[in-house]
């Protein structure tokens, strides 16, 4: 299946215009949002960029119902009041009515998880450490990646909020080992990079977010892959 990966939003609404478009060009037949919709540089009060944003998300959802959606740390920490940079205490309230908003646009059975799987992907905001794997999963269930995921997606705060969750682990930084590295391909964001690329079995695509004076540090592209070859290319 050939997949249009959204990667960190951080309050570009015009990047689900943008990806509006390559679907109707018909560029994938599906689309995954790696999230991280609210908080930028300097927009803790402006919260009508806040509202467009997920406004954006919530006209792409309701377009394209089959998207997989996938938490990232800038959603979450609205949900469990944590705190983190970026966030808005002025825009909490509009951030937990909107994600519930989003919520309730998705068709039942699809939910915004921590971890999506189509084929042999796994599309997660972080990173999915085999040591993650093993602390979280019963041993009889660690070959079994579908219950791997299940497990995982169900998981709470206190299991998911730090370093070494998929919702935090960067690997372009840490060479931890992942899970399955040979049979799995990861796809994630979280942490930005110049430009799309895959080192081992992760491709790394937040080449949207900025520096603090709002300069690119990415590219801008998306990421188009096939989910059956891993092939993959930028548009």
């Amino acid at each position: 299946m050939k997949v249009l990966v959204i990667p960190d939003i951080h309050l570009k609404p015009h990047m689900f215009r943008q990806a509006g478009s390559l679907m109707e060009r018909g560029v994938a037949e599906r689309a995954v949002c790696l999230m991280d919709l609210p908080d930028d540089w300097g927009q803790e009060y402006h919260i009508s960029l806040y509202e467009e944003t997920f406004d954006e998300a919530i006209i792409f959802a309701k377009k394209y119902p089959d998207t997989l959606w996938v938490y990232g740390n800038h959603d979450l920490c609205y949900l469990w009041d944590e705190r983190e940079s970026g966030y808005s205490a002025m825009a909490a309230p509009t951030v937990q009515r909107k994600l519930s908003e989003l919520q309730r646009a998705l068709p039942e059975g699809n939910e915004i998880r921590y971890i999506q799987k189509i084929d042999q992907v796994l599309f997660c905001h972080g990173g999915i450490l085999d040591s993650f794997v093993r602390q979280n999963v019963p041993p009889s269930k660690y070959h079994d990646v579908d219950e791997v995921v299940r497990t995982i997606n169900r998981l709470p705060r206190e299991a998911m909020w730090h370093d070494s969750s998929p919702i935090w682990h960067r690997p372009q930084h840490w060479a931890g080992k992942l899970y399955k590295p040979r049979k799995l391909l990861q796809v994630v964001g979280h942490t930005p990079v110049e430009q799309i690329y895959r080192e081992g079995n992760v491709i790394s695509c937040d080449v949207f977010s900025t520096y603090m004076d709002g300069r690119a540090i990415g590219t801008e592209e998306y990421l188009v892959m096939d989910t059956e070859t891993w092939e993959f290319f930028t548009i």
